[in-house]
């Protein structure tokens, strides 16, 4: 008697160690099975986007390590179908040396980081303050495509541009900043104020 029970206790041990070993083996082939029967077609077309980033401040640098522009908003997602970030409420700040500051606001954005494109949508308005060189500027639409590694600005949509007093409205537009050339394709009307002379003492 005294020694079965040890004999007893070896064998449940070894029917429990089987009995886990069988259920951790059928676990794993059912996993391999699931993985294996899943279309790997559909597992790179997911539409959820995989992460989003609130109050972001996001700084673009030049090839020659300079900071071009900062973009910034409420709420940045990623869409890993497109590698798209779809933004809200986007602020985008110019950080050049050479020319006058310019902000850009728009209700809603999309960066196309492989195509260097950011579209934004719906009141798009920049803005330029004036400066001893420069009048005051301002752009509204209610869509513009930026190409960022062209530094180009274009859209298809009604234009409203303000130079001082100055005012010009079009449709479709392509502003070049690198060339500082503008062009309007239709319907365009223009308002033309010479800037004030600055008054002797």
């Amino acid at each position: 008697m005294i020694r079965e029970r040890p004999a007893r206790r070896f064998s449940v041990m070894m029917v429990l160690a089987i009995s886990a070993t069988l259920a951790l083996g059928s676990f794993w082939v059912l996993e391999v099975m699931r993985r294996s029967s899943e279309d790997p077609t559909t597992q790179g077309t997911r539409s959820e986007p995989d992460y989003f980033v609130e109050k972001f401040n996001f700084v673009r640098m030049s090839k020659s390590g300079e900071a071009q522009y900062n973009i910034s908003g409420d709420k940045l997602t990623h869409n890993p179908v497109d590698n798209t970030h779809a933004i809200d409420l986007p602020v985008v700040h110019s950080l050049s040396n050479t020319r006058p500051p310019m902000t850009t606001r728009a209700v809603r954005a999309l960066a196309d980081q492989n195509n260097g494109k950011l579209h934004m949508y719906e009141n798009v308005q920049i803005d330029r303050p004036a400066s001893a060189r420069t009048e005051s500027f301002q752009l509204k639409s209610e869509y513009l495509l930026i190409l960022t590694e062209d530094d180009v600005m274009q859209t298809d949509k009604p234009v409203e541009i303000t130079l001082g007093k100055s005012k010009l409205t079009g449709t479709g537009m392509v502003a070049n900043n690198a060339t500082r050339e503008l062009r309007l394709s239709s319907n365009v009307h223009a308002t033309y104020q010479p800037p004030a002379q600055p008054v002797s003492p």
